[in-house]
């Protein structure tokens, strides 16, 4: 990480908030419930409302109430949260690039991947929560 840290800070991001903008800027309609996040970022609650309460006051996330759950709400990248990282990635995955996944050939980086994903599902289970959406979130949300 301090090889990509240089970039995140020059962009005034830390390695959480980065997380968290690229993981919402992934997920279905740029959003996810606080609690996905969470499990995402391996954060507790409590330390992932912190770090959305950061980015909310910098306009870079909004919350927004769960339609259907008065007790959950959602994280949503707000498009200055979406123009930040538009500024920071094309570096950041120049930087994977340079020094991890330019370095193996296709076959090396499919098995490479392949492994880091079977490692990623047993020492994070919840690491793609919320990703998929839901046909009951879809018509909450149409």
């Amino acid at each position: 990480m301090a090889r990509f840290q240089p970039v995140l800070t020059a962009a005034g991001l830390s390695e959480i908030d980065f997380e968290t903008i690229i993981r919402l800027a992934r997920s279905p309609r740029q959003r996810l419930r606080m609690s996905d996040l969470a499990a995402q970022t391996g954060l507790s609650t409590s330390g992932v409302t912190r770090v959305v309460d950061r980015l909310e006051r910098e306009g870079l996330v909004r919350r927004e109430a769960c339609p259907t759950d008065r007790r959950a709400s959602y994280a949503v990248l707000a498009d200055a949260g979406r123009e930040r990282l538009e500024t920071v990635l094309p570096q950041h995955l120049q930087d994977i690039d340079d020094c991890l996944t330019g370095l193996l050939s296709t076959s090396e980086l499919e098995a490479f991947l392949g492994s880091l994903r079977k490692i990623r599902d047993v020492v994070r289970p919840c690491a793609t929560a919320g990703a998929v959406e839901t046909d009951a979130e879809a018509r909450t949300s149409s």
